[in-house]
């Protein structure tokens, strides 16, 4: 079924009812996600009333919406792996709407890079085109937002068995994003490299076999793997570009007296979500009174 011109531009009314389920009822989960999603907006607010955003607000303000940005690109693909893994068939109906959310937050980003630029299409043009991270992050931009105008249930219809194919496209665009923000963190990237092992185990877990996927001890070992490779990219990340002794920022991993590194932070939040789905299973299995 072709996609119309009404439908492409007009997502349905779920789009713009999104605090009501499919059955337009309204949804307490849904409404927590929406305030979820609007929670930085309040914190940037707080943060312009207290101190200006530090003495380059601009800048500041363009690098907070492209941390949330990527956290809610991450949190959208965490939807699946957690509604399969939690049997809670309620967060996958979620998932337009974070991914949407995510791609907000993308638009205001580069929104303020463009003012930030003083609205200089030449000049945006030509940094876009000579700064690699900033290639692929235009890139990745781009992505979402194909992704965000064909996300409506007309699109789906209308492309049927294509809409899958071309919404894997997620994937790559999201290692798109997380490599532009490691790159445009320099030296201290610690944040984005742990976003990347968490994708590395996003990723990891769709690649699972469907009986290992749903297995514990297999969540567990993709847990360390994401972790050690996490720690892997930020060995060669510091050792090849940036002056920062790489060795003695990756034996920091082993010291238990310091602050967790990004790869021990991935593990803990990984094991974390473990727990939540082992207790989850111990809940479910007991009979009930």
């Amino acid at each position: 079924m072709p996609v119309t011109l009404r439908d492409a531009l007009w997502p349905g009314a779920d789009f713009f009812t999104p605090w009501r389920d499919r059955g337009g009822r309204l949804s307490a989960l849904r409404i927590a996600v929406i305030a979820l999603l609007l929670a930085p907006a309040l914190y940037f607010a707080a943060g312009i009333a207290i101190d200006g955003f530090g003495p380059e607000p601009l800048k500041e303000t363009t690098q907070f919406t492209g941390r949330w940005a990527l956290r809610f690109l991450l949190l959208s693909l965490a939807v699946t792996p957690a509604g399969k893994l939690l049997a809670w068939s309620r967060l996958l109906q979620l998932r337009r709407m974070i991914g949407l959310g995510a791609v907000f937050w993308v638009l205001a980003h580069f929104a303020l890079y463009v003012l930030d630029q003083q609205g200089m299409i030449g000049k945006i043009a030509s940094e876009i085109a000579l700064r690699f991270y900033l290639t692929i992050g235009f890139a990745a931009v781009l992505g979402l937002l194909v992704l965000a105008v064909t996300s409506s249930d007309a699109w789906v219809r209308g492309l049927g068995r294509g809409w899958k194919r071309l919404h894997r496209l997620v994937f790559p665009i999201a290692v798109l994003a997380v490599l532009h923000a490691v790159i445009q963190a320099k030296s201290n990237a610690s944040e984005p490299l742990m976003m990347a092992g968490l994708l590395a185990w996003l990723l990891g877990w769709r690649l699972l076999p469907l009986p290992a996927s749903l297995r514990l001890w297999a969540l567990a070992g993709l847990s360390l793997a994401a972790g050690a490779a996490t720690a892997g990219l930020e060995f060669l990340w510091y050792d090849n570009f940036t002056r920062l002794p790489a060795a003695r920022i990756f034996a920091a991993n082993l010291d238990l007296a310091l602050a967790p590194r990004p790869a021990t932070q991935v593990v803990l939040i990984a094991l974390a979500f473990i727990t939540m789905v082992a207790l989850r299973r111990l809940a479910a299995s007991r009979p009930q009174a």
